[in-house]
């Protein structure tokens, strides 16, 4: 360690963490984050905080990162000191020195501030993970023992420590998922060697006058008729008195459509010395503009402020928050199922698992990104387990209407219950500081989500259930910020507390791959099939197509992925996982497609397989809606990867969609005609609120040949939100000899195609082995032969773009041959041949009929690189480029 001393030392204390401007914070009620940070080892540092955390100390040697939030791993990248390209490839991430985070490392800030009497100033912690000592201006301000989780906010008032020129330091002790409430990754890729430790959500500095104010709730009360009735609001907010003395202050109450005008009213109120007491103001609006998921309605937000005014006119502090008026219940059915309303519809939750950075970066226009991702696949929900993220989160769900299920995670300290069996390692249960840390936990993230109307439920619990003690804990601190979606037990039907009642929810798998009929088979209840609601569950596909590959693996590690199917690659799981390796998913490629005959080859084989594992699995839930024992909802595992992974994406983790992606959006379509492998009908999906009346679904089935096999209609009604059999193809499909193609069009009354959706069958579907069922996949004991597909005719497929209505390219496939085009892709690319990303197409990975044409759009979003081509290629058609 080295204290600097004298001018030069004041000016690089000030140069580098920005001490000599403006004050963070100058005006009661304003918040500021720390903007950033210098950041260093203790085994260089030393460990004397009293003197760190003085103003002038050199940190010109330490690292310098301007975000306001990073954890150790997060900030030695924001500093340069690591670089994605290079971590990530290969197994690169397995060479990073863990030994340098097995001590504690300090983050410190230099601010100022403009102390005056009767001013108050407040450090304000959001979760540091997973431990923290905090020093300002040489006194302590908390240890270890209070600044403990990673999701544990705390408000230490500061006002005796604040002067003008102010020094902050942070001690974050190292993690231990097993030992410390920290954020862990349990199998979902290796672990970062940093084990997520540091400073990941922002720390601030607030400014109060002699009352404070806890964060804002708002409680929605609406009438029987939506939108037509008035509705009642309630502005609330723990208020402390600062002072010894009492004080009177007037409570103002502001609500407003964002943009709009406001209701506004007040309320004197008088605290006595140093009390805590709610200030609650109630209002009403008359005509309240009712809030919706995406794909049912609109997303109107407003706006809520509650501010204090002391007698003499002057602001003590004020909060607000944006709100929207919804109601969101649930119900456990008869068959132990729950089943979500919103606005008092049915709702079924159509979503995944999203998985933050691995480093716990936080990109609020790249979840924008991904929202739009989730919008366009037509998902409606996203399941956080234990990755609560930031407010950014929840803001842009509910401006986007994206529901959240958020909750704790499994498999590590937060499930540490002596009747829990699944833990890796042997785990402290929990003690009473444990108990506290938890409950400081959840007061500060149900607070913080409160006011937002994207909020679906929170799972308390994930693999297992919060104890006898832990739930009502938990419940209490729901109740006391005005929680008003479901609160579920847990993820499982493991057991459950007498307090929440049944979860509803299952985890039976899969989690590796499955056949398609699997979701199907529904009559007796099979693991993981098509009913009830499934918290977790998918058939672990989701691999990259080529030219993202070739950012992560190297030569070796490509060519490991079709000449050794078997071996365990960095790229997955953790080593420990049963989903180290990809044998379960190759096994069924090589079986069912045949032997790979090189990487392009393997490739494309693989994003057949996972296009027709996705949009069976999305399909046979939409399907099931109204079955005898219904599908609630689906939580694919997972939407995407936190580092570039080889399963578990519908994405990839460079936002490049592929085979998964397109399968996923094909099953997930609003109005929909599925077929149900199993049963060989077809399948009528609304899963809209407002549309309803004539369809007709056009049903051709030709042969490899492209030999008309088939061909008819189907006349039906729909339904909103329902969704039923409508007609049997047993004998259109009664003839196959190897492989035969199956082509289902929707229109409307007026001829319009709704959707239109092609499959490859066999003459007899796979045969699973549901008695031998595993937690994380059903065997299949007899693979349906599709190396028919390797010997199909070539094709001649023609390509012309135009530009857009609204923007984008639309891209015109015809198919002058007599056999299908089957499994045709296509690529924006940059002038380098680079992909375009982020971006959405119309629909991809298409099978043309012969002689028939096909337009799709793409449009990209913003971040995108400037398109240049189009490649186009197929199974059967070979790879042109189309210059744009």
């Amino acid at each position: 360690m080295h204290v600097a001393t004298a001018s030069l030392a004041l000016s690089l204390g000030g140069l580098l963490s920005g001490v000599g401007g403006a004050a963070l914070v100058s005006a009661p009620g304003e918040t500021a984050a720390i903007p950033a940070w210098d950041l260093q080892s203790t085994a260089k540092a030393g460990t004397d905080l009293t003197t760190l955390s003085k103003t002038g100390v050199d940190t010109s040697a330490w690292h310098h990162v301007k975000v306001p939030q990073c954890t150790l791993m997060g900030c030695l990248l924001e500093s340069g000191v690591y670089n994605d390209t290079t971590l990530f490839y290969s197994n690169n991430l397995d060479t990073v020195d863990a030994q340098q985070f097995s001590v504690p490392w300090i983050y410190r800030n230099e601010f100022d501030l403009e102390p005056a009497s009767g001013r108050h100033f407040f450090l304000q912690t959001h979760g540091i993970s997973s431990r923290a000592d905090i020093f300002l201006n040489g006194k302590q301000v908390a240890d270890q023992s209070v600044q403990v989780g990673a999701y544990a906010g705390h408000r230490f008032e500061v006002t005796e420590a604040a002067a003008k020129s102010n020094a902050l330091v942070i001690r974050a002790y190292p993690t231990s998922y097993y030992y410390d409430f920290g954020i862990g990754w349990v199998d979902w890729n290796p672990w970062p060697k940093d084990n997520g430790t540091g400073v990941w959500r922002a720390v601030e500095v607030k400014q109060t006058g002699p009352v404070v104010l806890e964060p804002l709730r708002v409680v929605t009360k609406l009438g029987a008729s939506l939108g037509s009735q008035p509705a009642g609001v309630t502005l609330k907010a723990r208020a402390q008195n600062l002072e010894k003395t009492a004080v009177t202050v007037t409570a103002s109450g502001l609500v407003a459509p964002v943009g709009g005008e406001p209701i506004a009213w007040s309320k004197t109120f008088t605290l006595a010395p140093l009390s805590i007491s709610d200030i609650v103001l109630d209002s009403v609006v008359q005509k309240p503009a009712i809030w919706w998921p995406k794909q049912w309605g609109e997303q109107p937000l407003y706006d809520a402020k509650l501010t204090l005014t002391t007698s003499d006119g002057v602001v003590s502090d004020f909060v607000a928050e944006k709100f929207g008026f919804r109601t969101v219940t649930s119900k456990v059915n008869s068959f132990n199922d729950t089943t979500f309303f919103v606005n008092g519809q049915p709702f079924q939750v159509i979503g995944g698992g999203y998985a933050p950075d691995m480093f716990l970066r936080w990109d609020a226009a790249k979840w924008e990104k991904e929202l739009q991702y989730v919008l366009d696949l037509g998902f409606n929900a996203v399941r956080l387990e234990g990755k609560n993220e930031h407010p950014d989160l929840y803001n842009i769900a509910d401006r986007l209407g994206v529901m959240i299920m958020a909750g704790w995670e499994c498999c590590d300290k937060w499930e540490a219950w002596r009747y829990n069996q699944d833990l890796a390692v042997p785990t402290p249960y929990w003690d009473d500081a444990d108990y506290a840390t938890a409950n400081a936990s959840m007061l500060h993230d149900a607070a913080m989500m409160q006011t937002h109307p994207s909020l679906l439920s929170f799972l308390i619990g994930s693999d297992y259930w919060p104890d006898d003690r832990a739930t009502p804990m938990y419940m209490n601190a729901f109740n006391s910020v005005d929680w008003q979606v479901p609160i579920i037990g847990s993820a499982s039907k493991r057991g459950f507390s007498n307090i929440t009642g049944p979860s509803g929810l299952k985890m039976e798998g899969p989690y590796d791959w499955v056949p398609p009929n699997y979701w199907y088979d529904t009559d007796d209840d099979q693991y993981g099939a098509a009913f009830g609601f499934g918290s977790e569950l998918g058939a672990g596909v989701g691999t990259p197509d080529l030219s993202s590959l070739k950012k992560f693996l190297s030569p070796a590690d490509l060519a490991d992925l079709w000449k050794s199917p078997n071996k365990n690659l960095f790229h997955m799981s953790t080593e420990t996982s049963s989903f180290h390796n990809r044998a379960i998913y190759n096994t069924a490629l090589w079986k069912r497609l045949g032997a790979p005959s090189s990487l392009e080859d393997y490739v494309q084989k693989a994003q057949i397989s996972d296009y027709e594992a996705t949009r069976s699995q999305y399909e046979g839930y939409a399907a099931m809606w109204n079955a005898r024992r219904p599908a609630t909802g689906l939580i694919y595992w997972m939407l995407t990867g936190a580092f570039p992974s080889l399963h578990w994406n519908i994405w990839d983790y460079y936002m490049r969609p592929a085979g998964g992606y397109f399968g996923a959006k094909v099953g997930s379509r609003v109005e929909h005609v599925a077929y149900d492998y199993v049963r060989k009908n077809v399948v009528l999906i609304n899963r809209s609120l407002d549309k309803a009346g004539k369809r007709t679904v056009g049903v051709q089935v030709v042969d490899t040949a492209g030999k008309a096999v088939y061909n008819g209609s189907v006349e039906a009604t729909t339904v909103p939100n329902t969704s039923k059999s409508i007609a049997s193809l047993t004998t259109a499909l009664g003839s196959i000899k190897d492989v035969v193609f199956l082509r289902l069009v929707l229109a409307d009354e007026k001829g319009a195609v709704l959707s239109r959706n092609v499959y490859w069958l066999t003459k007899s579907v796979d045969v699973l082995d549901w008695e031998n069922s595993e937690w994380y996949v059903t065997p299949v004991t007899k693979y349906s032969d599709y190396t028919a597909l390797n010997k199909l005719s070539a094709a001649n497929v023609t390509t012309t773009t135009a530009k857009a209505a609204g923007g984008g390219t639309t891209v015109t496939l015809e198919n002058l041959s007599s056999v299908p085009a089957f499994f045709v892709s296509l690529a924006l690319v940059d002038g380098k041949g680079q992909d375009v990303v982020p971006l959405t197409w119309s629909d991809n990975y298409v099978t043309l009929w012969p002689k028939e044409k096909l337009s799709l759009t793409v449009r990209t979003l913003e971040g995108a690189a400037t398109p240049g081509a189009i490649e186009i290629v197929g199974r059967n058609v070979a790879k042109t480029v189309v210059k744009l």
